[in-house]
C-alpha cells in the first residue's frame, strides 16, 4: 500500500523557497492606512462644505480639473456629496477630508474624515 505525501513544507535541513527569495507574508494591515483587512480600499476626496443645514449631515462640493476631449483645454467641474458628520463639527467655508463608506441613507455614502482647514 502506497501512501501519498502531502507537501507539509520544509522538512529539517530544507529550506522554504519563498523566504528564501525574500519575499514576506503580509502581517496585518493598519486601519489608518487606508482600508483594513477584507475591504477594498475606499476613495477619498478633499473639498469644501457648502452646506451644513441638516443635522449630522454637510454638503461638500469636490473641484476637479479635467482636459475637454476635443478643445485640450483643462475645464474645472465640481461635484456635490452628502457627508455624514456624526458630532456636527465641520462648518460652511470649511475644507474637509472625506471617506468613501457604506450608504447610510438615500444619497449619503461618504463620512467625514477631519477638517483640514477651518473657515474664517
Amino acid at each position: 500500500m502506497t501512501e501519498s505525501v502531502e507537501n507539509q513544507g520544509p522538512g529539517p535541513g530544507e529550506t522554504n523557497p519563498v523566504a528564501a527569495q525574500g519575499v514576506t507574508q503580509p502581517q496585518g494591515s493598519d486601519p489608518g492606512e487606508g482600508h483594513s483587512k477584507g475591504r477594498g480600499s475606499r476613495k477619498e476626496r478633499v473639498g469644501m462644505v457648502v452646506s451644513d443645514k441638516p443635522e449630522k449631515t454637510i454638503t461638500v462640493s469636490v473641484e476637479s480639473l479635467v482636459r475637454h476631449p476635443r478643445y485640450k483645454k483643462r475645464v474645472r467641474s465640481s461635484k456635490r456629496f452628502l457627508v455624514h458628520d456624526e458630532g456636527n463639527t465641520a462648518r460652511r467655508g470649511d475644507v474637509v477630508r472625506i471617506m468613501e463608506t457604506r450608504p447610510l441613507s438615500a444619497r449619503k455614502r461618504w463620512r467625514l474624515l477631519d477638517v483640514v482647514t477651518r473657515a474664517e
